[in-house]
């Protein structure tokens, strides 16, 4: 008997190490709330902390248009090339163990995401090595995609996890975007960065557009499928969002794959285009990544993937696979877990993942530089 007791309590010490239980709301159904206090959290600081993303909306025009032609106005031939939609006001939702416990604004609005959909094409690269479509990230794309786009002595070296960390100095143009032109640096003109040679791949991150799109680009190809395809089918149905979102490409970014004609989507919307989404999907998205991939029991995204995803990068110890990370570094978030790791997007799009206190954050519209301010309020509830 005692035997069969100390048995029991293993099992149960066990199930409390191997991770929280979380509560998955269904589809189509108001999500669950729960009081703050009900875990311990102070709900006064916990409504500062909401007060204050509704005090520090994103200065930018709600007239996207206006604040992408803007924002991007130090690039070469820039131009809206991609649907873009005006945007709501400011918006969020905070989960603790899956259950709401704060939100503000329109949580079912559709807006533009920005650089938040790099995090999901990441993850599509992330089903593709689950399923065995890529062996291995440290392959070179090259053997996959063999129609140029990876040819000669510079772009041939280039890894998926040179694409997935940004480090690739992919050399070219696609869709009419040229590397050298997408966020050029603040010194020198057209001719310097037109003419400067690249960099050795995974040496040096440079956030680029072009390059992330040259990835969307290779996993079409490598899917056999267009990327909203691959995410309805294998995360955004099981997760229970709603039927709302939409992924977009450029306007004249068709491809054809198996005599099929497909569009190619982008990592991003500052040319428009990207993913439109609600906060709701949104923290669906987060609350599968809080839980390590797994959805009401079933692994829809491997752990040891999420794992490789969240690891520093050798150039910036701040990016891991197209996710943000807190570690001390130039974007760290002082006094709060190195272990917190986000998505992030022009106009103040985050979603942000938080284990150690079991949450997932999403702001919408919120001041950019304001973001590591906000989480500090956030932790102060939880004090």
């Amino acid at each position: 008997m005692k035997k069969q007791l100390f048995t029991i309590i293993l099992l149960v010490a066990v199930h409390l190490v191997e991770g929280q239980e979380y509560f998955f709301p269904e589809r189509n159904v108001e999500w669950e709330q729960k009081q703050p206090k009900d875990f311990k959290i102070n709900p006064e600081e916990l409504q500062k902390a909401v007060g204050f993303a509704e005090a520090n909306e994103y200065s930018g025009s709600r007239d996207l248009r206006i604040a992408i032609l803007k924002g991007f106005e130090r690039e070469p031939f820039h131009e809206i090339l991609g649907p873009t939609k005006k945007r709501g006001g400011p918006a969020g939702m905070i989960l603790k163990n899956g259950y709401v416990i704060a939100q503000w604004g329109d949580t079912k609005r559709v807006d533009m995401t920005f650089s938040v959909t790099k995090s999901f094409l990441s993850t599509m690269a992330g089903l593709a090595e689950d399923k065995g479509l890529i062996a291995n990230v440290n392959d070179k794309v090259g053997g996959y995609i063999w129609d140029g786009t990876f040819d000669g002595a510079h772009n041939s070296k280039i890894t998926w996890e040179h694409l997935l960390q940004q480090n690739s100095a992919w050399s070219g143009a696609l869709w009419g975007g040229k590397d050298w032109a997408d966020r050029p640096p603040k010194e020198g003109g057209i001719d310097d960065w037109k003419f400067e040679k690249p960099m050795e791949p995974g040496t040096i991150m440079e956030y680029n557009d072009v390059r992330v799109n040259v990835l969307a680009y290779a996993l079409t190809y490598v899917w056999r499928k267009p990327m909203p395809v691959v995410l309805k089918e294998n995360i955004m149905d099981k997760i229970g969002a709603s039927t709302t979102w939409r992924w977009h490409g450029y306007d004249h970014a068709w491809t054809e794959v198996d005599g099929i004609k497909m569009k190619s989507v982008t990592g991003g919307g500052h040319s428009g285009a990207g993913l439109f989404i609600s906060a709701e999907d949104m923290s669906r998205f987060g609350l599968l990544f809080l839980s390590n991939g797994k959805w009401k029991g079933e692994q829809l995204i491997s752990e040891s993937w999420i794992q490789k995803a969240i690891e520093p990068s050798k150039p910036n110890v701040n990016y891991g696979y197209m996710w943000w990370l807190n570690r001390k570094g130039d974007r760290h978030w002082e006094g709060l877990s190195q272990n917190i790791y986000y998505a992030a997007g022009f106009g103040g799009n985050f979603i942000v993942i938080d284990r150690e206190n079991d949450l997932v954050v999403v702001t919408r519209w919120l001041e950019p530089n304001k973001i590591g301010e906000f989480m500090t309020k956030v932790n102060a509830a939880l004090k």
